[in-house]
């Protein structure tokens, strides 16, 4: 198959297909897992305070963070499609204002689809455009209580997938909008019960809010990703020198299609979405991560995701793992899949930080003397 027919066939794809579960959506790039660290757990993170990237999995994260610090991953995307110039990046940083009592959030998504040869109606080539999908975030994060943390999100996205004219359509296949997230992270430090202080968090994140993509017209217009996200992150051992870490995320796309073809605006998707058999619907990923050292050292992770077959047919393990030194960080996560011929088989991601606050502690063991204190 030449390079033109497999750009061709990817970018229908990721507009009509199960590959990602999302085909009834626009813009599924949007619901890519952007850094190694989440991704090594099973595509978790709507329950962990997490780091510059709790912009995408829960943009509440930042209202318990502190300091400064950008990450940038990497990933040659879909690797089973054998496709060379098709790769995802992400860019993120955060910064703790004082002044504000919160954090704020910056990311930039890129995903490089790759060349594509144009041709007029007999199949003679008459140039070539790159086609690409992007979204710039900005988002803020504070505590409404000292266990209570909210965020919200805004995101300008861009999609490239054809240049003017579209066959005989009058649109361009470029699309521009805007979205937002809204979110909430609960940390208990102290309650009642014990076991759950300084150890569990309770996430829900609400992303890409927003109207229909349009590529060519408003009659054809495609709904954003629009995703509900519910986690739970527990931390089973904490001391001084270990740490291991369980979670849990659910996730349900909001977006509901009808026979005709036409989709529920997100006013209508948002009850009309959970119709049917909800379960098949949802997403469920399991994950965890062990550190060891004061700071942390060295970190090893491992998950599952699952998705139902009618629904996207994404089962896979994942693994991952991370260094830390001084103010420097790297972490790299590998999916493997149950089904080989997956496009997502072996797929890689790589994550390089800095974090201007310097290396992360972990709290020192209590005594019985000092816990009775």
């Amino acid at each position: 198959m030449s390079k033109l027919k497999i750009c061709a066939v990817l970018v229908l794809t990721m507009i009509t297909a199960n590959i990602y579960a999302q085909g009834e959506s626009a813009v599924p790039f949007l619901l890519i897992g952007p850094n190694s660290r989440n991704a090594g757990m099973g595509e978790t993170g709507a329950g962990l305070i997490n780091d510059a990237s709790a912009m995408f999995w829960n943009p509440a994260g930042l209202a318990f963070q502190k300091g400064m610090e950008v990450s940038i991953t990497h990933s040659p995307w879909l690797p089973g499609l054998g496709l060379g110039d098709l790769f995802y990046d992400y860019l993120s940083g955060k910064y703790h204002v004082k002044k504000l009592n919160g954090t704020i959030g910056v990311s930039i998504t890129y995903l490089n689809i790759g060349e594509i040869i144009q041709t007029d109606e007999f199949g003679n080539e008459i140039g070539n455009y790159k086609a690409f999908d992007g979204a710039l975030a900005v988002g803020y994060g504070t505590k409404v209580t000292k266990d209570l943390g909210v965020g919200i999100v805004t995101r300008f996205i861009y999609s490239k997938l054809a240049v003017s004219p579209v066959g005989e359509e009058k649109g361009t296949g470029v699309a521009y909008d805007l979205s937002f997230d809204i979110s909430a992270l609960w940390r208990p430090t102290k309650t009642k019960v014990k076991f759950i202080n300084d150890r569990l968090g309770i996430g829900l994140n609400f992303s890409n809010i927003g109207p229909k993509v349009t590529y060519v017209d408003d009659a054809q217009a495609d709904p954003l990703p629009s995703n509900l996200r519910f986690g739970i992150g527990y931390d089973v051992v904490k001391t001084e020198f270990n740490n291991l870490t369980v979670t849990a995320d659910l996730n349900k796309l909001l977006v509901k299609r009808r026979d005709e073809g036409k989709s529920d605006p997100l006013y209508k998707a948002m009850f009309t979405s959970w119709g049917g058999n909800v379960i098949k619907t949802v997403q469920a990923s399991f994950g965890a991560e062990y550190w060891y050292g004061n700071p942390k050292l060295i970190g090893l992770r491992g998950g599952f995701f699952y998705e139902d077959p009618n629904h996207g047919r994404r089962k896979f393990i994942t693994l991952g793992a991370g260094l830390r030194y001084s103010m420097y960080g790297f972490d790299f996560s590998y999916i493997q899949t149950i089904e080989e011929s997956h496009p997502l088989a072996n797929t890689l991601r790589f994550t390089l930080l800095v974090n201007f606050g310097g290396p992360e502690k972990n709290p020192p063991t209590k005594t019985t003397g000092e816990e009775k204190k």
